[in-house]
């Protein structure tokens, strides 16, 4: 059992993480502004975390890099879909809507991995998974204000196809890619998916000089104008590399299911950072809308009974999520964002 001040360590870098995830959502609105399109700024993601996990692998453990055929097909699928299509598809969805509204639809993959769980895989889930389900297909009606046809559809469509990409990310890690080291894990599929995104993303039509153009930080901070590279640097290193980091050092401390609550809040930072940074609020029956989104998560995130903790959590990806949270073995640890 970890220590009282291990579990403190662990829940401080939970909290921090999910506060550069939710910060990175603005900050890849005022990037794309810039022009890139969102399988760039993924392409420059996972390509941050390629290598960057490739050279801690170089140091701590070379053994990552043999892999025999089978799993390399694996991980191919893993990054393609769970990576490459996740993080596009949620870029995609935050051009089009509030960060916060995205991140919400994102993360009904938290629910769907339990109702997938139960349904498929006849795991014993807590009956509590269907008060989550009305709690989040509630508020999510709610902030979206369905009634009314507010959203943009395309930018619906598109957080469900993030949401589908971060379940199967789940689902398919869990039951495939467990035997992998979490870091393993991160370079493999961020390697893919940067390979499947620089075949489509268009990359060879970005002049150097495009980075070294000003843009606005939008939004409050309109007045502001930096060089692009400034915070498609933050995108890759603040909102992609470091929060995977605390992630992983939170699950390393924390049951699965704690760091995966901890994670969950990463929609609550996003709806303030947004709120700050952009202006995108939200009245007060959207909030409570959001808060039973966020509570049926949580109820979500403990439905799946708890199991002895396994030191080797192979780790997802968020836009919020994606590119930490734990993949762990099917029947011992919950699913966590």
């Amino acid at each position: 059992m970890p220590s009282t001040t291990s579990r403190s360590v662990g829940a401080a870098c939970g909290l921090a993480g999910a506060v550069l995830f939710g910060a990175n959502g603005s900050l890849t609105k005022a990037v794309m502004a810039s022009g890139l399109t969102p399988m760039q700024v993924t392409q420059f993601r996972t390509l941050a975390m390629a290598v960057l996990a490739g050279l801690v692998l170089l140091v701590a453990d070379r053994g990552a890099f043999r892999l025999s055929r089978g799993r390399l097909w694996r991980m191919a699928l893993l990054g393609i879909v769970g990576m490459a299509g996740l993080q596009t598809a949620y870029a995609a969805a935050i051009e089009a809507l509030p960060v916060g509204i995205a991140l919400l639809l994102e993360y009904l993959a938290v629910l769907a991995v339990a109702v997938i769980a139960r349904v498929f895989f006849r795991e014993r889930v807590r009956s509590r998974v269907w008060i989550a389900i009305v709690l989040v297909l509630g508020g999510i009606a709610v902030v979206s204000r369905a009634w009314a046809g507010a959203l943009d559809a395309w930018g619906v469509a598109i957080g469900l196809v993030a949401a589908a990409c971060l379940t199967f990310y789940f689902v398919y890690g869990e039951r495939q890619i467990s035997a992998t080291s979490p870091l393993a894990t991160a370079f493999w599929s961020a390697l893919f998916a940067t390979i499947a995104c620089a075949s489509f993303s268009g990359w060879w039509t970005l002049a150097p000089a495009a980075f070294a153009e000003p843009v606005s930080l939008q939004g409050n901070l309109a007045a502001i104008r930096v060089p692009m590279w400034v915070p498609l640097l933050g995108v890759m290193a603040l909102g992609t590399f470091v929060p995977f980091v605390l992630s992983f050092v939170a699950l390393r401390r924390l049951r699965a299911t704690t760091a995966g609550i901890l994670a969950s809040s990463e929609v609550v930072f996003a709806f303030v950072v947004a709120w700050v940074w952009l202006g995108e609020m939200l009245d007060w029956l959207q909030i409570l809308g959001g808060a039973a989104v966020l509570v049926g998560i949580v109820l979500a995130q403990t439905a799946r009974p708890h199991a002895a903790a396994d030191p080797d959590l192979a780790v997802a990806s968020e836009p919020v999520s994606a590119l930490t949270g734990p993949v762990p073995r099917v029947g011992r640890d919950e699913p966590s964002t």
